[in-house]
């Protein structure tokens, strides 16, 4: 049995962690860390873990947590734990991070995406891509696993197959992208209050939005080509999950390819990955909410000579908790499905 520290624990991937961990038996949770609801317990800022999870909520220094637990998973906020986090740490605990700072393998990436100047640029090449349906044997050796964002994990999933293969233009990608309002973080924010959100979508991030950095390296990685896509994110009003729709042209040579056979490509590529369902039907948030599951499917437009490639994921859990799971079953030699196999309630 290994020793899991979780910090960032009041948040809410955090908790999802701590909630799917509390059924993994392989894992005992050894320490609960938070900053400022330090010395609350669990269970008085989330009411379900009530008589369950009546822990104090802790802030020892990370070298100290480390010294303590054979795995940390840190779902703290982006430029947290780039500051704090050391090769010594490192050889002590396997770490798991949630946030983008060792995602990205460029550190001027930081920069241009992030506004910040990546301060462990050392660490940084020694960072393994957590999207353990890519990397998976990476994953297993890894000391630093970078978990992936929930927009990159549900893009990346809806094109890989059609871009390793070449059947797509790689310059026509276009990805948009919508995600429940969870994905914004548990922070109070004016755009995220109740009457901000409830009767409305919107675009936002436009351009820029810092997970075009991610999911471009991801295509770039799978093509063996540099990769620049055109990516929108939108808001709904729901609780969780994301719904991508991405579209590209088909290369020439594949102007006959019929709908058959790309079904067929999606299934064989995924064949071996328990988590990807592959649907013959357009994907549906209420199917992978509350789940470990990425639902996607490819739909063939023959008038147009394009495909439409289509995924969703509950953005808390394959998006974010559910994934950094997967990955330390992967990493600590335990079934990669453990404790992840919850199949979305209904309704």
């Amino acid at each position: 049995m290994i020793k899991v520290a979780v910090i960032g624990a009041s948040g809410y991937s955090g908790i999802e962690v701590i909630r799917i961990l509390s059924h993994h038996d392989g894992v005992k949770l050894n320490y609960f860390g938070a900053n400022t609801q330090a010395g609350q317990k669990l269970s008085d800022i989330f009411g379900n873990f009530y008589k369950n999870f009546d822990y104090n909520l802790e802030n020892l220094p990370l070298e100290e947590v480390a010294n303590q637990n054979d795995c940390i998973i840190a779902a703290t906020p982006h430029e947290f734990l780039s500051k704090i986090l050391t090769k010594e740490i490192l050889k002590k605990s396997v770490v798991i991070d949630l946030s983008a700072d060792f995602r990205l393998k460029d550190a001027n990436k930081y920069v241009e995406y992030y506004n910040f100047r990546h301060p462990s640029a050392e660490i940084l090449k020694d960072s393994v891509y957590g999207l353990c349906e890519l990397y998976s044997s990476s994953i297993a050796t890894a000391q630093l696993i970078a978990n992936p964002g929930c927009y990159p994990t549900c893009s990346t999933l809806c094109i890989a197959p059609l871009l390793k293969h070449g059947i797509i233009d790689s310059k026509s990608i276009i990805i948009d992208a919508k995600s429940g309002v969870s994905g914004a973080g548990r922070s109070a924010k004016i755009d995220n209050l109740f009457c901000e959100v409830n009767e409305n979508i919107k675009a936002y991030g436009l351009v820029n939005h810092r997970h075009v950095a991610e999911i471009e390296q991801n295509l770039t990685y799978i093509a063996n080509e540099d990769i620049n896509i055109s990516f929108t994110p939108h808001l709904v009003p729901m609780n969780r999950g994301i719904l991508i729709t991405a579209y590209a042209s088909l290369q020439s040579k594949y102007m006959s390819i019929t709908q058959q056979e790309l079904q067929i490509m999606y299934e064989e590529f995924y064949e071996h990955n328990f988590f990807v369902r592959v649907l013959d039907t357009p994907p549906q948030t209420r199917w992978v909410s509350g789940s470990n599951y990425a639902d996607v499917s490819v739909c063939l437009d023959s008038r147009n000579k394009r495909v439409i490639m289509m995924g969703a994921i509950d953005n808390i859990i394959k998006g974010a908790g559910g994934q950094a799971i997967q990955n330390l079953n992967l990493r600590f030699g335990f079934d990669e499905k453990k404790a992840l196999t919850n199949i979305a309630p209904f309704p």
